[in-house]
């Protein structure tokens, strides 16, 4: 069992570099910060050139909770298809992340969570734990302290459904009719966020048959009172928005009773052509774990054979979200990251001085070239006169590329001296031209859709899961905002639009909002190179307000650090034990406002250089990537190389905005 703390905001706990960083045989003088640079960025190119793939590629694991692995033995156990060295390897990740409270929470040193903790403890009952063993006995007191299996996640609940452990009419209720509303309706399957739509199209199937398969064993010990194990929430006022839906929810219920049959059918059928219609050629759903589970549950319940050609990819792409730390450990993870691995690798090492034309680098950009995006996808039912030309965050997914990875991408191919420059000029206008076709409204840029800012979905009490819709954010419209800055037309209505929207989305601290990292840091490391790569001097008041917040949140050990419930709390804010990612996103937006010299980004590069362990590599145990802020966290285990990598590079060789590029856009040049 795997102890965690919970800490405290105002005196973050501070990790002493590893024992084994000390036994460096020739170690730099801590006095010589710049020498300390150097070795640290030879020692982390050479850790991370080994580590590509001969295909070009890089890839590390993506690690998030024990919901994915409880899930994916629910799903075996749903689907009969479970076998004993699988069960056994989940089990013994799922024990081990176990905190000594009894609970498992979502994040590495985050406090318990009740869904996480159900999920948890009814896999491992399917593994064989015995309720009256120690750890489970834990957790079920833990589970009913915090208001037992009535007060988790409504997801959590549908797990539960499928084996007869929890009653589907106490589950919030979502037709699959809404497949036909226009997508000039509220609540249209297009106003919610894409990985949402991926999820709720074919859970409206499971909850419209509701099957029940019984399990082996009943869990009241989970519930508060198990004779009444779902009490009646209070309503809200019908004034209050929660009120209305909570009545809206009521009416569907009546709806469920009296729809009629040929037309749930049909719509049944409708969804299921929109699941199939959406597979992926290596058979996952968008490349994330959720919605391949329950496109498989929804596909089988409607009658289509565990062999079918569909399923059979479905089920066979699963196995390819199993990594094994060992031999007989097995972890989910949620999603794979070889594109944005890739394209942040490719940056850190040229940043860190690899010669542009080495040849890891151009393999990279192969890959990178053959992984664009020429076909459109769901994000063109808001831009239909759009030419495609995105890239997508996983090995398979050409349904939704993401803009995040696209402007990434191309920062990455601009510091690649290609043989065939003019191959790389076409995927780079390809890019640029999509990139800015998928600008909102009000300036910015969100990860996968075009104006995605509806307020109904997140008020369904179906929609309790996480974030669901898909607004702009700070992170993403600076990192285009940089690329059209790298690209030389920093002055385009569409780059000056989105300036002028992260100026006004500035905190009143300084700090900008994180939305897909760990997060004021993120979001502040984000903005700042941007901003200064577009043209705003040091001393702008926007420049100046972020710096001050940077250097007053540095940790006393020289290294910064944010916890994930900083979303919840801004006690946390800019608040949390050192982490190699967060100090580099410090390093990156410090450098970039002309700070290089200065004792904070002096002590944040020392940090970096003393707890560099003799691989090359760090150690982060600690989540700095964010799925759903508050709900969803993640540790991406190639963030501790290849941001270190570009800040200590940038640092080493006075580069603040990193290498130079090597291609210029023409279409970007005429303004997209």
């Amino acid at each position: 069992m795997t102890a965690t703390t919970d800490g405290s905001p105002g005196t973050p706990t501070h990790r002493t570099p590893s024992a084994s960083s000390a036994s460096d045989p020739d170690p730099v003088p801590s006095g010589d910060a710049e020498a300390a640079a150097q070795r640290a960025v030879q020692r982390a190119a050479d850790h991370l050139l080994a580590r590509q793939h001969p295909d070009g590629w890089w890839k590390g694991d993506l690690e998030t909770n024990v919901t994915m692995d409880a899930e994916d033995l629910l799903l075996r156990q749903f689907l009969g298809i479970q076998d004993a060295r699988t069960t056994a390897a989940s089990a013994r990740w799922i024990r081990s992340q176990q905190r000594e409270d009894g609970a498992w929470p979502t994040f590495h040193g985050g406090p318990g969570d009740l869904s996480a903790t159900v999920e948890a403890y009814v896999a491992l009952r399917l593994a064989g734990d015995d309720p009256d063993e120690a750890h489970m006995a834990l957790a079920a007191k833990w589970s009913r302290g915090e208001g037992g299996v009535a007060a988790s996640r409504v997801f959590t609940r549908i797990w539960l459904a499928l084996f007869g452990w929890w009653d589907w009419d106490d589950l919030p209720e979502l037709p699959p009719e809404v497949i036909y509303l226009p997508k000039w309706m509220p609540l249209n399957i297009y106003s919610f966020g894409c990985w949402a739509r991926q999820t709720i199209v074919p859970l409206t199937v499971v909850g419209a048959l509701r099957p029940v398969r019984p399990a082996p064993f009943g869990i009241d010990e989970l519930h508060v009172d198990p004779a009444r194990p779902n009490p009646k929430q209070r309503r809200a006022p019908i004034t209050s928005w929660d009120g209305v839906f909570q009545r809206l929810d009521q009416v569907l219920h009546v709806y469920r009773r009296f729809s009629p049959r040929p037309v749930r059918r049909s719509a049944m059928n409708a969804c299921a052509r929109w699941i199939i219609e959406r597979q992926e050629a290596d058979g996952c759903w968008g490349g994330i774990q959720p919605p391949a589970v329950y496109s498989v549950i929804a596909l089988h319940l409607l009658g289509y054979d565990l062999d079918h050609p569909v399923l059979k990819a479905g089920l066979d792409s699963l196995d390819r979200f199993a990594v094994w730390p060992q031999e007989d450990v097995r972890m989910i993870e949620a999603c794979q990251s070889p594109v944005w691995d890739t394209c942040l690798a490719t940056i850190a090492l040229a940043d860190a001085g690899l010669p542009a034309d080495h040849p890891a680098l151009v393999k990279a950009a192969d890959w990178m070239l053959a992984e664009q995006i020429t076909r459109p996808g769901d994000w063109s039912v808001q831009r239909p006169q759009l030419a495609p030309g995105g890239w997508a965050f996983e090995f398979h997914n050409d349904n939704y590329p993401d803009i995040d990875d696209t402007a990434e991408v191309v920062l990455a191919l601009r510091r690649v001296a290609h043989p065939d420059q003019a191959r790389v000029d076409t995927a780079v206008d390809r890019a640029v031209r999509w990139t800015v076709g998928m600008q909102s409204r009000n300036g910015a840029w969100g990860a996968f859709d075009a104006d995605n800012t509806s307020p109904f979905p997140n008020r369904l009490p179906f929609c309790d899961f996480g974030e669901v819709i898909d607004p702009p954010s700070a992170d993403v419209t600076a990192h285009v905002v940089e690329m059209l800055a790298a690209l030389g037309v920093e002055n385009d209505p569409h780059a000056r639009s989105g300036i002028d929207w992260l100026l006004a989305e500035q905190e009143e601290n300084g700090s900008w909002f994180g939305r897909w990292g760990v997060n004021y840091i993120y979001g502040t490391g984000s903005a700042v190179p941007a901003l200064a790569a577009a043209g705003l001097p040091a001393d702008h008041p926007a420049i100046r307000r972020a710096v001050g917040w940077l250097e007053s949140v540095q940790n006393s050990d020289g290294g910064w650090g944010e916890d994930l419930r900083s979303y919840s709390d801004q006690e946390w804010a800019g608040r949390g034990h050192s982490t190699a990612s967060q100090t580099a996103w410090a390093l990156m937006a410090l450098l970039a406002a002309g700070r290089r010299d200065t004792p904070a980004v002096e002590r944040g590069v020392r940090w970096l250089a003393e707890t560099q362990l003799p691989d090359g590599s760090w150690d982060e145990p600690y989540f700095t990537g964010t799925g759903f802020p508050r709900d969803f966290s993640i540790n991406y285990h190639l963030y501790r190389m290849v941001f270190p990598l570009t800040a200590l590079g940038r640092y080493a060789r006075s580069e603040p905005f990193g290498a130079a590029g090597h291609t210029v856009s023409a279409a970007a040049g005429k303004g997209a």
